[in-house]
């Protein structure tokens, strides 16, 4: 075969053996960082697996078996925002009171077994909200002892949904399922409140 006009046999030689000696060099200095990267992949592998949830990291936890297991379960996205972001709005304190209402001979009778208590405080008002668990058969006895007390009372499906208004004061008490949610709004009333924390409840 021909040579090719210009070109020399021991000049590709000596540029094969410098090439392949600085791959030789690249390959050695590479040796020591093996084992970092196996570490940064199988790190990286595991992030991905093992990622939390948006809701989980913003602290909303799971509800159990479908109710609410904290204050920040009670509370869909637009209702929390707008108790959030109302003017001069301090924030949800969230407790183990017991139940703030007037309705207090129906909760001594009743001894609703508080699971959790939101207070919100803003410059309109506060509002407050207690769930319990409480006999199954609370609702039938809300409905028979809170008109005297000045409540008027409705049936919602399976549950019990008593209201009273006094001045700036309105109180909510229903009952049903052997469950209890109360509300107590003083000068302050979100719009749907009580029937949107209802349906995280009862669904």
């Amino acid at each position: 075969m021909a040579r090719v006009g210009g070109r020399s046999a021991a000049f590709a030689w000596v540029v094969g053996v410098a090439c392949a000696a600085t791959v030789g060099v690249l390959a050695f200095l590479a040796i020591p960082m093996i084992p970092a990267s196996v570490s940064w992949l199988t790190e990286a592998a595991g992030r991905s697996s093992t990622s939390t949830p948006a809701a989980e990291a913003t602290g909303k936890a799971a509800s159990v078996d479908g109710v609410p297991a904290r204050c920040a379960d009670l509370y869909d996205e637009a209702l929390d925002a707008t108790l959030t972001f109302a003017p001069g709005a301090a924030g949800l304190t969230a407790s183990s009171d017991a139940p703030m209402t007037t309705a207090t001979q129906l909760v001594d009778a009743l001894r609703p077994r508080v699971v959790f208590t939101c207070a919100w405080r803003a410059d309109a008002g506060t509002v407050t909200t207690t769930l319990a668990d409480v006999p199954t058969d609370a609702g039938p006895i809300a409905a028979a002892a809170l008109p005297a007390a000045g409540f008027t009372c409705s049936s919602q499906g399976e549950r019990t949904r008593c209201t009273r208004t006094d001045g700036d004061l309105t109180e909510t008490i229903e009952a049903g399922g052997g469950r209890w949610l109360s509300t107590s709004e003083r000068g302050w009333h979100p719009s749907d409140y009580v029937s949107r924390i209802a349906k995280r409840v009862w669904g």
